[in-house]
């Protein structure tokens, strides 16, 4: 895991066990020339910061432009580009499959809802183990 847990993802694999490890998963599909992504950029980090929890919630950055078939395979053409997993499988957050350009609002809205469902799930989850 990166900094203030962001997850720098560099190829397919790490995407892949990065999926099949944690139960949720908001992606920023980005590119170093983007200005509209680096503008965002501290805020999403931010998000990542305050919000992750290992197993649970987990926040990746995915280059476009280093991890092609990553992008190809969500049919990302606009960056920046959040989209969001449960259970390696993509899902809307707040009836959005995907946030596209720098919209903080709607963003931060459906990364908080997702940190509450992830924070129940692991509260559960330490429930069903006491027992």
């Amino acid at each position: 895991m990166g900094e203030g847990g962001l997850h720098h993802v560099n190829t397919a694999q790490e995407w892949q066990a990065l999926l099949s490890s944690t139960q949720y998963v908001v992606a920023d599909f980005y590119a170093d020339w983007c200005g509209p992504c680096k503008a965002i950029a501290p805020m999403y980090e931010q998000l990542a910061k305050t919000l992750s929890i290992p197993n649970f919630l987990a926040f990746a950055k995915i280059n476009v432009d280093t991890n092609k078939a990553v992008a190809y395979q969500y049919r990302v053409s606009a960056m920046p580009t959040f989209l969001f997993f449960k259970n390696s499988k993509q899902v809307a957050a707040n009836g959005n499959a995907m946030i596209q350009g720098a919209d903080w609002p709607s963003l931060k809205a459906a990364c908080e809802k997702i940190g509450k469902l992830a924070k129940e799930k692991k509260e559960a989850a330490a429930a069903a183990e006491s027992k």
